[in-house]
């Protein structure tokens, strides 16, 4: 399966070069919620080498669709050649700041992971908020690990009505899951 070849081809790469990738603990929670809901629209922010979008589009459909957002051009190109070694033609992605790509997107969202500048979650999150379907999930990772820096997006999605949010506890981190009400 060269899907799983890929993958673990990056989970060295990222223990050897200190990449923040999900990693596989998380990644398989991450797995979970994307076989539960089978969304058909995915946005990623923050893609670093295409890690956790070959896991989520190994766990979909394959007519769903991942739009993945990564600000840095050169990561974003390694992003592009991993996804095409895992086979997969269902990814997008787009090289930018999320925070001004994702107003310019046509589609709505039935899922989202967030996993970029730890202090602009909220701002990527009110920048697609209008694009995001009935019931759409939202996954934040390193909920635990960067608590402090995400507090006003977790504070947000706590408590502002708009959302049921779960925290799952994983390894020494943590991913807040929050449901669109």
């Amino acid at each position: 399966q060269k899907v799983n070849l890929v993958l673990q081809e990056i989970e060295k790469l990222a223990e050897k070069q200190f990449l923040p990738i999900v990693g596989p603990e998380k990644g398989k929670v991450l797995e979970k919620f994307v076989r539960k809901r089978k969304p058909k629209t995915v946005l990623e922010i923050g893609t670093l080498v295409g890690y956790s979008a070959i896991l989520m589009a190994k766990n979909l459909p394959h007519d769903s669709k991942i739009i993945c957002v990564e600000i840095n051009s050169r990561l974003a190109e390694i992003a592009r050649e991993n996804i095409s070694r895992a086979g997969f033609q269902n990814i997008e992605v787009i090289a930018g700041d999320a925070k001004e790509v994702i107003p310019g997107l046509e589609k709505k969202f039935d899922f989202v992971f967030v996993d970029a500048l730890k202090e602009e979650y909220l701002d990527y999150l009110k920048a697609v908020e209008d694009k995001l379907n009935e019931r759409a999930v939202i996954v934040a990772d390193n909920a635990g690990v960067f608590a402090e820096q995400m507090e006003d997006y977790l504070r947000y999605v706590r408590t502002s009505g708009k959302y049921r949010s779960k925290t799952y506890q994983i390894g020494g981190d943590a991913l807040e899951v929050s449901v669109k009400i």
